[in-house]
């Protein structure tokens, strides 16, 4: 029989766990109290999402460790939340940073280099598409994007999938309720317009209730990621994703592929993994080793069709909504150049992904040893446990999974020994940097932590 959770013992493991991080980090309390002129007294207020009371004040980060201002090392499998899948301060990365800043100068200067249409053709060589464009995000790339997949079709709205994530695109904040109706996201801060207004929304993995939206026939583009990832890890089923292709093309729909975080999936992301044909492509943060960067591809079909409807009055080239003043600059593209030529490399994922394969085991043999109604999931170099048996299908039961008391725990205890993982969820991320040793040392700590609650 499954294992079941005392509450009451859980809540008091929480309780010491709390005690001990901030008798630990007198520094890191001390910075978050002295903030008086941040809000939230963070720099980002999803940075109030680390679990203690008070967030790691951080002192510096090399490869895939971290330091924080009271001297602890910490095993980083968060990685930034994949803005540091390159592992943090990689040297080629360094190198090219210090050549961009200090020997050619230059940060910012609104004019193309050679660095642009290297970067370009990589992406290119790696996921198939042969017209990009830069930007500073994959919240940026997505929503300038949606905006050409209006302009080329005429249609005015969009489909993601329930609890997806696409950064912070006011029109990928909707999901299905309970009852199977389309609502804003809970947590949503004040939407100008109701999304359920500009967006249609079906839960992942239901091809029946892709093909029904769609034949409205007012629907631009479908964005997706290949696999959800800010909801937990949730998989395509068999045949889904070639599923979703097929409908695009009978409804005349746009497919755009978001790879920010299933870039995980291999050095061509899950679109050359899967053979993915996607009419257009977005990633973000992880291509510049944590510089701010971003970036979208089209098709030379969808590009020429861009263009032609632009020709009838569109400004995609000044002030159309399309565009940023820092976006393509040349400290991003070097670090693009850098991270893409010689740290995030073919040889690199294979290693990656064996330790992540090796996480995933083990992390999968502890929940089975204490009969434990938990499921684990992989992509690639990343993995990712959830509370539910078996793993979930869609965005909907994977939220419907969620144990804040018991992830805080977790996470908590985690930190307490130097292990580190995404705050947001239970997401592990392999670096070039990250070792055996690393992986064992998370093993041990959270057999550590699950054997202490269940005692």
């Amino acid at each position: 029989m499954p294992t079941s959770i005392d509450r009451q013992r859980l809540r008091e493991l929480f309780s010491a766990e709390r005690e001990r991080y901030a008798r630990e980090h007198p520094r890191s309390r001390e910075l978050h109290a002295a903030a008086d002129h941040l809000f939230g007294r963070v720099p980002m207020t999803w940075m109030n999402k680390w679990v203690g009371g008070f967030p790691l004040g951080f002192r510096e980060a090399h490869g895939a460790i971290v330091t924080d201002l009271d001297g602890h090392d910490l095993v980083d499998f968060s990685l930034g939340d994949t803005g540091a899948m390159a592992g943090h301060s990689p040297e080629p990365l360094m190198r090219a940073l210090t050549r961009r800043v200090g020997v050619e100068g230059g940060v910012t200067t609104m004019m193309p280099n050679e660095d642009a249409e290297w970067v370009a053709a990589e992406l290119t060589r790696r996921f198939g598409l042969t017209r990009w464009s830069f930007t500073l995000s994959a919240t940026d790339a997505n929503r300038w994007l949606l905006r050409l997949a209006r302009l080329a079709t005429g249609r005015p709205k969009v489909l993601v999938f329930s609890y997806c994530y696409h950064g912070t695109v006011d029109e990928t904040f909707v999901v299905r309720d309970e009852d199977g109706e389309a609502r804003s996201r809970p947590g949503n801060a004040a939407p100008a317009v109701d999304p359920v207004s500009t967006t249609r929304v079906v839960e992942f993995n239901d091809l029946e209730a892709l093909e029904r939206e769609l034949a409205y026939g007012d629907v631009a583009a479908v964005l997706t990621e290949p696999a959800l990832t800010n909801i937990g890890i949730v998989l395509p089923e068999p045949g889904f994703l070639e599923g979703v292709r097929a409908a695009c093309d009978r409804t005349g729909t746009l497919l755009i592929i978001d790879e920010t975080h299933t870039f995980s999936a291999g050095p061509g992301g899950a679109t050359r993994r899967w053979n993915l044909r996607p009419d257009a492509f977005t990633i973000g943060k992880s291509l510049g080793g944590g510089v701010p960067c971003g970036a979208y591809g089209l098709t030379e079909e969808l590009a020429d069709r861009v263009t032609r409807a632009a020709a009838l009055g569109a400004d995609i080239v000044d002030v159309g909504g399309v565009g940023g003043t820092l976006a393509g600059n040349p400290l991003s593209l070097a670090a693009m150049r850098a991270v893409l030529g010689e740290v995030l490399v073919e040889e690199a994922f294979v290693g990656m992904e064996e330790l992540a394969t090796t996480f995933a085991d083990g992390v999968r043999g502890t929940i089975e040893r204490h009969g434990l109604p938990w499921s684990v999931s992989q992509l690639g170099a990343r993995a990712e446990y959830r509370f539910a048996n078996p793993a979930p299908r869609d965005g909907g039961t994977s939220a419907a999974s969620s144990d804040v008391e018991l992830e805080d725990y977790l996470h908590l205890y985690g930190l307490n020994r130097g292990v580190m993982i995404t705050p947001f969820h239970n997401m592990a991320l392999m670096c070039p940097a990250t070792t055996a040793d690393h992986v064992t040392t998370h093993q041990r700590v959270f057999d550590e932590a699950v054997q202490t609650l269940l005692a």
